[in-house]
């Protein structure tokens, strides 16, 4: 399940699911791929066509390009911390 919330006084969009969670290092290692991706290869996959969706980093990188800021909870049962 996916929630998406605006807060229009806050100016905030908050993207909630019920996924299984990213541990720290799953976090440092996985959030890297959206500046590994960068804009010139995103644009050259998107022209061969190439079908993105659900590739991690991608809705990650959109965030970046409107965002001034941008923050990720996560919660990993298996992480220890």
């Amino acid at each position: 399940e996916v929630k998406i919330e605006y807060d229009a006084d806050g100016k905030t969009i908050s993207i909630t699911d019920t996924g299984i969670g990213m541990s720290k290092d799953d976090l440092i290692n996985n959030l890297r791929t959206e500046a590994k991706f960068g804009t010139t290869t995103f644009l050259e996959a998107m022209a061969e066509g190439s079908n993105l969706i659900g590739r991690f980093g991608i809705g990650f990188y959109s965030a970046f390009l409107i965002a001034d800021k941008v923050t990720v909870t996560s919660k990993c049962n298996d992480d220890p911390t």
